[in-house]
C-alpha cells in the first residue's frame, strides 16, 4: 500500500476501507478529530502516539493501512477517549495535557482490564477501556469481514461466542460497550 498517491488513488482508498474495518473509521478522519479536539498538531500527535511524523502522515493519507504496534493502537484508543471527554466538556485543558503525557509514556494496558492507580494499587479499568482492548486484539488478528465469517461458522454450535465475535470484532464500540455492561457480572 505504500505506492499510493497521498490522499487519493485506488490503493489509498483500499487502505482507508481496511482502516474502517480495523479501527471503525479511516485513520485520517480519526486523527484529524483527535487533533482538533485536543488542540494538537501532527508532530505532537505523532510524539504522543510514539510514531514518526512520516508514519503518521502515511497512515492518515492511506499510504499505509495498519498500525503494527499494539501499544500504539492502545494509545490511539486512549487519545480517542480523552478527545471525547474534552469535546463533551468533561475534561479540561490542563488535565488533558497531563493525561496526554501519561498516554505517551504508557506501554499499553492489559486486555483483561487491570490498571494501576497513582498509589500503585491494581484496579479495574473503565468498561470503555476494556472493550477497546478486546476490539484491538480481535481487529489486529483479522478484518471485520473475516470475523463476521468466523462468527457465522460458529453460530450453530456456539451462538454466544459468535455473538461476542460479531459485537466486539466487527461491531461499533457503543454496541460492544452495551454488551459488556449487560454481561459484566
Amino acid at each position: 500500500m505504500d505506492t499510493a498517491v497521498p490522499g487519493g488513488g485506488e490503493r489509498a482508498q483500499e487502505a482507508r476501507e481496511l482502516q474502517r474495518g480495523w479501527y471503525g473509521e479511516p485513520l485520517g478522519d480519526l486523527f484529524r478529530r483527535v487533533i482538533a479536539d485536543l488542540g494538537l498538531n501532527q508532530a505532537r500527535l505523532a510524539g504522543v502516539l510514539g510514531l514518526s511524523a512520516p508514519m503518521l502522515s502515511q497512515l492518515m493519507s492511506g499510504q499505509r493501512a495498519k498500525i503494527g504496534n499494539p501499544a500504539v493502537v492502545q494509545r490511539v484508543q486512549a487519545l480517542q477517549e480523552l478527545a471525547f471527554e474534552v469535546a463533551e466538556g468533561k475534561t479540561g485543558g490542563r488535565e488533558a495535557a497531563a493525561r496526554m503525557d501519561q498516554i505517551r509514556d504508557s506501554a499499553g494496558t492489559s486486555v483483561l482490564g487491570t490498571t494501576h492507580s497513582s498509589s500503585g494499587a491494581a484496579e479495574a479499568a473503565p468498561p470503555r477501556q476494556v472493550v477497546r482492548g478486546i476490539q484491538t486484539v480481535l481487529r489486529a488478528m483479522a478484518s471485520a469481514s473475516e470475523i463476521e465469517r468466523a462468527a457465522y461458522d460458529l453460530a450453530p454450535g456456539y451462538p454466544h461466542l459468535a455473538e461476542f465475535l460479531r459485537v466486539y470484532g466487527a461491531g461499533r464500540t457503543s454496541d460492544a460497550l452495551a454488551h459488556y455492561e449487560a454481561h459484566q457480572d
